[in-house]
């Protein structure tokens, strides 16, 4: 009885519409009285613009290519003339270049086997005496009453060198 039970089911469902069907029409709403052709404009392609640049390149090579009028040169071999004059001009920058760097290497010679000067000129004297007067031992400071003098002396024979050069710049 079941199959006989699953067959009337199947026929029911098959009677009975599940959804409602919608007929596809062909027909536009723009109305059917006019028949406009749609315009469409075409581009010419790369093909065109191609082939366009390649003329164009034609003539420029065969134009640069011509000698001119009383003999002149062509624009080509003016060209490679301008390069063949840069080899000179690379030619003479490079010697310069090198006599730059042998000069350089030079000095630099010179300035490192120089003997040195071991002693500093100080601007004040007390630069031996900086740093906390508290809690020092006895005797951990030098006397460097002799360097003060020393210096001391400097400076006055520098200020009576520059008077004189003064007033002799004043009697001129």
């Amino acid at each position: 009885m079941s199959a006989i039970r699953q067959r009337a089911a199947l026929l029911a469902r098959q009677a009975r519409p599940q959804t409602v069907r919608n007929t596809r029409r062909y027909g536009s709403s723009h109305g059917h009285d006019h028949h406009h052709e749609h315009t469409v404009e075409e581009k010419l392609g790369t093909g065109f613009y191609l082939s366009a640049a390649t003329l164009a390149g034609t003539w420029v090579v065969y134009k640069a290519s011509r000698p001119g009028t009383d003999g002149e040169l062509s624009t080509f071999s003016r060209w490679l003339k301008e390069w063949a004059d840069l080899h000179q001009t690379w030619e003479t920058r490079n010697d310069l270049l090198a006599a730059a760097v042998e000069q350089a290497a030079a000095d630099r010679h010179l300035l490192l086997n120089a003997p040195r000067n071991r002693t500093h000129d100080l601007r004040f004297p007390e630069v031996f005496n900086t740093g906390s007067p508290f809690n020092v031992p006895a005797g951990h400071y030098v006397n460097i009453d002799k360097v003060v003098a020393h210096y001391q002396q400097q400076h006055l024979k520098e200020e009576e060198r520059k008077a004189k050069k003064l007033a002799a710049a004043a009697q001129q």
